[in-house]
C-alpha cells in the first residue's frame, strides 16, 4: 500500500447549485457533480499535479475505450511525453474496498490501454505496480515523472 496523503489538506474549489455540490476539474476545465468517487478523482488529480508535478495537459480523464462491444470509461490515464499512456488509475468511492474485482476492472481498461504503470486507490488505500509483460511488482511509492 502506498502512503498516500489524498484527502489530507485537500482544497478543492466547491459550488452548491440547485443542492447539488459540484467541484472544478482542473484537467477537464469544467464543473464536476462531486460524488465520492469524484472526491477521490479530483484528490488524486491534485496530488499528481501539486506534488508529483505530473503536467497537468498530459492527463485524460474519464475518456471512452472499448472493451469487446462494450463502451467503458476509465478513470485517469497520464500520458508520457511522447503523449502515450503511461500511468493507468482506477477510482473508487472511499467506501469501496480494493479487491480482486477491482483489479479485474483495471485489467479490463488495461487489455485496451497498455500502460507501465497501475494505480488503484479509494483515497484511503492505494495500490502503484510497474508491469512489464506479464510481470508485476507492486511500488511503495508512486513513480517520477520521466
Amino acid at each position: 500500500m502506498l502512503p498516500l496523503a489524498l484527502l489530507e489538506n485537500l482544497q478543492l474549489n466547491i459550488k452548491t447549485e440547485e443542492n447539488i455540490r459540484k467541484v472544478w476539474d482542473i484537467v477537464r476545465k469544467k464543473w464536476i457533480v462531486l460524488t465520492p468517487e469524484e472526491y477521490v478523482r479530483q484528490a488524486l488529480l491534485h496530488y499528481f499535479t501539486n506534488n508529483m508535478q505530473y503536467p497537468v495537459g498530459l492527463i485524460a480523464v474519464e475518456k471512452q475505450v472499448m472493451y469487446g462491444s462494450l463502451i467503458k470509461r476509465y478513470d485517469i490515464v497520464v500520458h508520457n511525453r511522447q503523449q502515450q499512456p503511461w500511468l493507468l488509475v482506477e477510482c473508487k468511492a472511499p467506501e469501496i474496498a480494493i479487491s480482486h474485482s477491482t483489479v479485474q476492472q483495471l485489467l479490463q481498461y488495461h487489455s485496451q490501454i497498455p500502460c507501465p504503470y497501475w494505480l488503484l486507490s479509494n483515497g484511503i488505500e492505494s495500490h502503484c505496480a510497474r508491469v512489464q509483460g506479464e510481470n508485476i511488482e507492486w511500488l511503495r511509492h508512486l513513480p517520477e515523472y520521466e
